[in-house]
């Protein structure tokens, strides 16, 4: 599944590893060519694709006896002695080189796009708990910039930046309360972050399970393309 971009889309083989070893080499640890994420901020970790005995030892080493790794789209296969804990199928999504931001409704009845800030942490991990968008922890937020949508002072829906590969950066946590769906506030809070990801000189790219139709489908109006399938696995060490 390719779009045929013409753009150098190669970091986004690696995403995990790429941003640990360039934009957030501040925020994880490493030993040897195996790096993770620090607690508290995400739970993927990274190896080469071609991974040896020597790497995911070295994993093993970071995380700890009987801790999870969430390898991503990693495609290195671990030793045998890691359990196996998740397998997700999912898609790469990619905005198009030279392309802008589709135009956004109009807010209404007092629901701004805002920047959500420290203080607004408790309020981000209840909504990613009722809703599940994805990992999502008490440090996420340092990853990048997080918007939000507040109705009558209460955040009903919000989407943020993640993963920080060279030229891009990842739109991620993109989630909605129940009952304030069907207002495209994702919509709205995407198209922000397009705009400012695009300001920045990036571009944005982003991640959907296969089985997220509606979210594809809202990814796609908004002018993102498929570059190519992904599988999502996660591992418990030994």
């Amino acid at each position: 599944m390719t779009n045929g971009d013409s753009g150098d889309s190669t970091a986004l083989d690696d995403p995990v590893g790429e941003s640990l070893r360039g934009r957030h080499a501040e925020l994880g640890r490493r030993v040897g060519r195996a790096a993770t994420y620090l607690p508290g901020i995400a739970t993927f970790s990274a190896v080469p694709a071609e991974a040896n005995a020597a790497d995911w030892a070295d994993l093993a080493r970071l995380l700890g006896r009987d801790a999870f790794a969430d390898m991503f789209s990693c495609p290195a296969t671990p030793p045998p002695d890691w359990e196996p804990v998740f397998v997700l199928e999912g898609r790469q999504m990619i905005w198009p080189a030279d392309s802008r931001p589709a135009q956004a409704h109009p807010a209404t009845g007092g629901t701004d796009v805002v920047e959500l800030g420290r203080a607004d942490v408790p309020e981000m991990l209840d909504l990613a708990a009722r809703t599940k968008p994805g990992p999502f922890w008490p440090r996420t937020r340092d990853l990048g910039t997080y918007l939000g949508v507040r109705d009558d002072g209460r955040l009903v829906a919000m989407a943020g930046e993640r993963l920080r590969p060279p030229g891009w950066t990842e739109i991620s946590a993109v989630c909605t309360d129940p009952e304030a769906r069907g207002r495209g506030h994702a919509f709205r809070l995407v198209s922000a972050l397009v705009t400012r990801i695009l300001a920045q000189g990036q571009r944005p790219f982003l991640h959907v399970a296969d089985t997220n139709a509606e979210a594809i489908a809202l990814y796609e109006r908004l002018g993102f393309t498929s570059r190519k399938h992904v599988t999502f696995r996660g591992f418990r060490t030994p």
